[in-house]
């Protein structure tokens, strides 16, 4: 089967009820996307599928028809996606174990609703556990993304 991760086109041969989990981190190395509980329940998985968030843990390979985006693939050390340098400025990561997940539920969320109300971000974020308490700063960080998304 062919799976197109970051962009790049991967063959793959695994059983389609392998967790995408699974295959970004043991097949192609992707290492970013974290196993958190396997129950879907943590949000320490979420990766993009076609531009929406899901939880690789539970979502068979097999089920997916379109285009895989992790943390790796959201931008790169030189061009740094504004979640992700808003994440650096706000100081958001403490013992950085969900930050992938919490990075690409914001992404999310800023790409569907570029202008989010703490309401709104509480919502869309409610799926992401961070056992360090970081939430206020992930809160004003995707604030700060969303500004610097729409440019004001």
């Amino acid at each position: 089967m062919n799976l197109t991760v970051n962009s790049k086109s991967h063959a793959i041969d695994v059983e389609p009820e392998m967790p995408l989990l699974w295959v970004l981190r043991d097949e192609l190395r992707l290492t970013g996307t974290k196993f958190g509980c396997g129950i879907a329940q943590c949000g320490a998985c979420t990766v993009h599928v076609d531009g929406n968030a899901v939880r690789s843990c539970v979502t068979p390979v097999g089920a997916v028809s379109g285009a895989v985006t992790t943390v790796e693939g959201l931008g790169t050390p030189a061009a740094l996606h504004a979640v992700q340098a808003a994440w650096v400025e706000h100081q958001v990561a403490q013992c950085g174990y969900c930050q992938s997940g919490q990075i690409m539920s914001a992404a999310a969320l800023l790409q569907h609703n570029p202008a989010p109300s703490d309401a709104d971000i509480d919502a869309a974020m409610s799926g992401n556990l961070c056992r360090c308490g970081a939430y206020p700063r992930i809160r004003a960080a995707i604030h700060d993304a969303a500004t610097r998304t729409r440019g004001a």
